[in-house]
């Protein structure tokens, strides 16, 4: 027997997760219309799809770079997914893009220490949060291997 949710509900659900309908409707069913407890639902199974996709093999992606206007700062980054199709996306040639620009905003020692930067472009998401809704988005496991920034006059070392 289906339950009937409040199809505003299912909206807004859609609109802060960018989650399919009928998962937002699935959720918000789970939680008895308690828009909270269905974010709560769905941010529970998206860590399990990154959990199982991240154990997955990358070998195919692409290198991104990114040279500030003033050509005094750049950024590089190399983004690994599970298939070519999924490199050729825009989603994915998106996320390279926004990873080669924060490369070139911020310093960083590590490619670890880049994960876990707050995104230049919304500050309330780290950098892993972008990866992992591109996970959520395109099924499959993406994975940033390498992230340098180059700055002018600057002797650089290779960032692991």
């Amino acid at each position: 027997m289906q339950k009937k949710v409040d199809i505003a509900k299912i909206k807004q659900l859609r609109e802060e997760t960018d989650v399919s309908y009928a998962i937002c409707r699935q959720a918000l069913i789970e939680a008895n219309g308690d828009l909270q407890q269905a974010r709560k639902i769905l941010i529970q199974q998206g860590a399990k799809k990154i959990e199982k996709a991240k154990s997955n093999e990358t070998s195919e992606g692409k290198i991104f770079a990114y040279v500030h206007h003033n050509g005094k700062f750049a950024g590089f980054v190399e983004l690994l997914s599970q298939t070519d199709f999924v490199a050729n996306s825009q989603e994915f040639l998106d996320l390279g893009k926004n990873l080669a620009q924060q490369a070139a905003s911020i310093d960083f020692k590590t490619t670890e220490e880049f994960l876990n930067q707050e995104f230049i472009k919304d500050p309330k998401k780290k950098v892993q949060d972008l990866i992992n809704d591109a996970i959520l988005k395109l099924g499959e496991n993406i994975r940033l291997s390498r992230a340098q920034r180059w700055v002018l006059g600057e002797l650089q070392t290779k960032n692991e």
